[in-house]
């Protein structure tokens, strides 16, 4: 049985829970990150040295770093789809899921806490509307590259659409006005209609409105 650890509503956490639904696997998720030092405890500490979420176990297998847990799991339960088995497919696949972590997450991170999970009256503005204009032109580069095929790595879905496509129900959502380029959209059009996108993704986040303490 597969074991995750991870506050739910977590960006990250988000990632390992939409590839365990969308591959149908049973596990049990144990919910921590909310609680003022559960991640520092010697039994939490001895999964991830470095105390952050999300972890899993599977059977011996101890996997951290949310688009590695990712990774994994396709290539472990999934290596036909999900892990393309061609090695530019692939390559394609895992050149989006690095540039949405070098790029894509900190700068909508940026956003959202900023616009979102900041109190309204202590808001830094220019800095919102600089976070704001750095993920349009995120989005402006993904968009010219979904404009040549319907998912990240090709004509079927893979898991680089995961890591790319977790802020985007957050971001259309979170009543800031933002750019919604065509390619973009469909795409987005694409993965809603995915039960796992769904059930995991487009859930309610408004627990998070003006929270600065997790």
């Amino acid at each position: 049985m597969i074991e995750l650890w991870g506050r739910p509503n977590a960006y990250n956490v988000q990632k390992a829970l939409w590839i365990l639904r969308e591959l149908g696997l049973e596990f049990i998720h144990y919910d921590v990150g909310s609680r003022r030092g559960d991640l520092d405890t010697p039994e939490f500490l001895a999964l991830n040295p470095h105390g952050r979420i999300p972890v899993i176990r599977d059977n011996d297998a101890v996997v951290w770093e949310s688009n590695s847990i990712v990774r994994y799991l396709a290539a472990r339960y999934d290596p036909v789809t999900l892990w393309p088995p061609e090695p530019l497919a692939r390559s394609c696949a895992e050149r989006w899921m690095d540039w949405e972590l070098d790029k894509l997450q900190p700068d909508f991170i940026d956003l959202f806490w900023g616009f979102y999970r900041t109190p309204a009256q202590s808001r830094d503005y220019h800095l919102i509307d600089a976070a704001r204009q750095k993920c349009a032109r995120h989005f402006r580069q993904l968009d010219r590259h979904l404009e040549q095929q319907p998912f990240v790595a090709g004509e079927s879905f893979t898991m680089g659409d995961i890591p790319c496509g977790i802020c985007l129900y957050r971001y259309f959502e979170m009543g800031l006005d933002v750019e919604k380029p065509a390619g973009v959209m469909q795409w987005y059009g694409r993965l809603s209609q995915r039960e796992a996108y769904r059930n995991t993704i487009m859930t309610p986040f408004d627990e998070l409105k003006g929270r600065v303490d997790f």
